[in-house]
């Protein structure tokens, strides 16, 4: 499997990452799910160079013009209820994109919340075969909310490609990503940055909170 990290280039996208951990920005709901749009708009575009295109020939009201377009068949998609504002993004400019949505959570089976389990419960999607999926969440904590998704998605069809994309992940569950699909070169991952740990509760450090909540509102 091969890793993009963008905090390891001068891009853009840093400073939208440096908004959505300023606790004095991020309770600005609004511009907290914007900026996730933003980076998933901008990381979107990075991986649109990974795609595979070809010639085609377009009428204009003065003669003919050529165009290089993509031609994989697309699939978007993402984890609720956190992945809306990244998916979002990402379909803004895969606007030709279909669409996939599952619902993971996960859940303490210990008092002192310490033991976490992660629970699918709701899959929407197309058939995924030789389809190229961007599988898009923003949190990247231990990896297995990911790993599950993936593995539920692909039992509605084997993709030609994956693309893995989070905003902050913790080195953790990148390692833990990179174990599981080492020997995948269909797969790749996309982070915006990478933190060093997570909390005792999984949370990734420095990070920057619980982005469903900064996004939607606290939860019960």
């Amino acid at each position: 499997m091969k890793l993009i990290n963008f905090a390891e280039q001068n891009t853009i996208i840093n400073r939208y990452v440096a908004e959505l951990r300023d606790v004095s920005i991020q309770r600005d709901r609004m511009r907290f799910r914007r900026n996730l749009e933003r980076i998933g708009e901008m990381m979107a575009y990075e991986v649109s160079k990974t795609l595979n295109y070809s010639t085609k020939f377009v009428e204009t009201p003065l003669g003919t013009a050529n165009a290089s377009t993509d031609d994989d068949r697309l699939v978007v998609g993402t984890v609720f209820r956190a992945g809306l504002p990244l998916h979002t993004g990402f379909l803004n400019v895969f606007d030709h994109a279909d669409n996939a949505f599952v619902s993971a959570f996960r859940y303490y089976k210990d008092k002192e919340c310490r033991e976490i389990d992660v629970r699918i419960e709701y899959i929407a999607t197309p058939d995924l075969n030789k389809r190229t999926l961007m599988l898009v969440d923003p949190m990247l904590a231990t990896g297995e909310s990911m790993e599950l998704a993936y593995n539920a998605f692909i039992t509605r069809g084997k993709p030609a490609h994956t693309h893995l994309c989070a905003v902050i992940a913790s080195q953790q569950g990148v390692d833990h990503l990179m174990n599981v699909f080492a020997d995948r070169t269909d797969i790749t991952l996309w982070c915006a940055a990478i933190d060093p740990e997570l909390n005792a509760k999984s949370y990734i450090v420095p990070g920057l909170g619980d982005a469903g909540d900064l996004a939607f509102g606290e939860k019960l």
